[in-house]
């Protein structure tokens, strides 16, 4: 081989050589630019997951929402938003107001000692009955059961008074009135098994249909708040108030006797 083709030869050889290192700089540089993009999505991907959990974190829950939501007042009330519940006959002398929490045991306790004395005496027109929901149990254990289960009394008024009296007093009964610390009633699947026991909620899709929608859940919150608003001075669940003033200084009436004396004294006062 001659010098010259030599030479060439060499001369060719370092042109493919510094092509060959530009190519391989321009991958690793594509290389580096696809390693640097993909950091800048992770990033802002985390950055977008914080803030949607920060803006998911700030969201009010249902049922904060729902005290603001429009209320859906149910049949058979009257007053500001439908938190006016009175049942009975129009010629009976005073109204008894009633304080309860779904959840209350002791609600539970005086419902299935003298709630037949009651619906007797809402009958027999001795007084009417004024009815005011609380939650204030739910605050407890950050529960929901007594929300719920006070939207599906709404439902239940929504049918007639009958109606939800003798669902209030299977919603207190033995057999399906949960301990305080189960939040049984948070399930509308369990509301609706408990109304299945009353003739006129069994098989109701209206009904069914207000409680698995809550259409009566800002109703609910309005009633409860009605509760932590009152003027009467209750704190506590069961509370008994007639002509503006508590009965047996707010101790709960369990026995049929007591409820009675305290009652008779008041309508004759």
């Amino acid at each position: 081989m001659s010098k010259r083709n030599n030479q060439a030869a060499k001369t060719a050889a370092r042109e493919r050589l510094r092509i060959e290192r530009e190519r391989q700089a321009k991958r690793d540089k594509a290389k580096r630019q696809i390693i640097v993009a993909a950091s800048v999505v992770a990033v802002l991907a985390a950055a977008g997951g914080i803030g949607y959990a920060v803006v998911q974190g700030n969201k009010p829950s249902h049922w904060e929402a729902a005290k603001s939501a429009k209320v859906v007042a149910p049949a058979n009330t009257t007053g500001t938003n439908g938190t006016t519940v009175v049942i009975g006959k129009d010629t009976a002398p005073k109204t008894l107001k009633v304080y309860e929490d779904p959840r209350c045991p002791v609600c539970a306790q005086f419902e299935q000692t003298v709630g037949t004395t009651v619906k007797q005496d809402i009958d027999s027109g001795k007084f009417k009955f004024q009815y005011v929901g609380a939650t204030f149990i739910d605050g407890h254990d950050n529960g929901q059961g007594s929300k719920n289960a006070l939207s599906a009394l709404g439902a239940a008024l929504n049918v007639s008074p009958e109606a939800f009296l003798e669902y209030k007093t299977a919603l207190y009964s033995t057999k399906w009135h949960p301990d305080e610390t189960d939040d049984k009633f948070k399930d509308d699947s369990y509301l609706i098994k408990v109304a299945d026991t009353v003739p006129a909620l069994k098989g109701n899709t209206k009904f069914q249909d207000a409680v698995n929608k809550g259409t009566y859940d800002a109703w609910a919150m309005a009633m409860s708040k009605t509760f932590d608003d009152n003027k009467d001075g209750v704190t506590g669940t069961p509370g008994f108030v007639m002509d503006g003033k508590q009965l047996n200084g707010g101790t709960p009436l369990l026995t049929v006797a007591d409820f009675n004396r305290v009652v008779d004294a008041a309508l004759k006062a």
